[in-house]
């Protein structure tokens, strides 16, 4: 194994980490700044922006992963592999 080389992470990827990263620390930011001020307005704002900003990288991420593997499936398989939405597809022509 030491010469085998590692392939850096996707780019896709450190963004990923980056924004789960970033919804983490905003999280435990807005969980002790509540504790010290007693003050659960932080809750209504901070929270569903980091949350909705995970969602949306985490969306865009899997929906990435999936084109990916479809292409490789389809490298693969070659005319064999049918993708998933075309199957519901050719059960409703029978």
């Amino acid at each position: 194994m030491r010469g085998k080389k590692r392939n850096p992470p996707e780019f896709s990827k450190k963004i990923f980490i980056g924004v789960s990263i970033v919804n983490l620390f905003v999280l435990i930011f807005a969980c002790i700044m509540i504790w010290r001020t007693m003050d659960l307005t932080p809750l209504s704002y901070l929270i569903p922006a980091a949350a909705a900003e995970m969602a949306t990288a985490t969306g865009f991420y899997y929906n990435k992963a999936k084109m990916e593997n479809q292409i490789k499936l389809k490298k693969l398989y070659g005319d064999k592999y049918i993708p998933d939405e075309d199957i519901g597809n050719q059960n409703s022509q029978v």
